[in-house]
């Protein structure tokens, strides 16, 4: 992900993350393009990955035109299978370029006015690794829907709120108005960011969510 150029949106990420938890898919977050970042923009990366390593994920910082933080995705990448997925323009195409400059796969500059990227890789396609284990390409997307889930087994793939849960008075639980609702607490405490829980209420109460 990114925080600019172009920006990407927190629940974006967040779906791609309950999608990777409902298939129990370890899962990454990486912020690229730090050196592109202005002091309002440092802060909000920081933000964000204190958010996401208090939940349990691990966040890794990345500029591949100064070459910070290349080696620990090495490190995190050796040996496996790795998607990188992303909005369109974060540097997925860019990154596995960088990991073996003999792929010199194609990229494109970000668009100048709509500050997004271009649709350059049409299909997901899978590299050897040089230093071992292999790197799937994905094509940008701009959206992300949730599919094949049950609308009440949502905040399962939250961790933080699923931790919370317990608490609540009701089993079945939303976590919207329901009095003895723990998160809901948790939320007004602090205890579980407010930019997640908007994001569990986005999922719930979208009308393109694809329940079974």
């Amino acid at each position: 992900m990114t925080i600019v150029f172009p920006k990407t949106a927190v629940e974006f990420l967040d779906r791609l993350l309950i999608t990777a938890e409902a298939y129990r898919i370890p899962a990454k977050v990486i912020f690229n393009k730090t050196d592109l970042y202005s002091g309002e923009d440092s802060k909000r990366m920081e933000y964000l990955i204190s958010v996401y390593e208090r939940i349990g994920y691990d966040c890794l910082r990345l500029s591949l035109s100064e070459g910070n933080g290349v080696e620990n995705l090495k490190d995190m990448m050796k040996n496996r299978i790795s998607l990188i997925s992303g909005n369109s323009g974060v540097g997925k195409t860019t990154l596995l370029n960088v990991l073996d400059p003999f792929l010199n796969l194609k990229t494109e500059k970000i668009s100048d006015y709509h500050k997004q990227g271009k649709h350059i890789t049409t299909f997901p396609e899978m590299h050897r690794l040089p230093f071992g284990g292999f790197g799937i390409d994905t094509p940008g997307i701009r959206g992300f829907g949730v599919v094949d889930m049950e609308r009440n087994e949502i905040y399962h793939f939250f961790p933080e709120i699923f931790r919370i849960s317990r608490k609540c008075r009701y089993y079945n639980c939303l976590h919207l108005d329901e009095p003895g609702c723990a998160v809901t607490k948790a939320v007004e405490e602090g205890e579980i960011d407010y930019l997640r829980y908007r994001s569990y209420f986005s999922i719930l109460n979208d009308e393109n969510t694809k329940y079974r």
